[in-house]
């Protein structure tokens, strides 16, 4: 594989090498690839999630279990407070 980094990332390479921290090239690509897949991975990790609770949150409302806007606004400012005070 061969890739163009450019001049500011082939820097950073360079002195992460010379830092001792990394022996080469391909040890830094292999550390940067590993934290973008986990960061990738995260990702969709938390749009399950989400996915899942607007699929409870239609269940709900289908079922008529649902707060108007100005009394969600009230509920989420009392839990704040609540929060803030204790």
């Amino acid at each position: 594989m061969n890739a163009n980094l450019g001049p500011v990332l082939e820097q950073f390479v360079t002195e992460l090498i010379e830092s001792g921290l990394y022996q080469s090239q391909s040890e830094i690509i292999r550390e940067g690839l590993r934290l973008l897949k986990e960061r990738e991975d995260l990702k969709k990790v938390r749009l399950n999630q989400i996915r899942k609770e607007v699929r409870l949150g239609v269940q709900q409302a289908d079922r008529g279990e649902w707060v108007d806007g100005p009394e969600a606004f009230r509920q989420i400012r009392r839990r704040r407070i609540v929060r803030h005070t204790s």
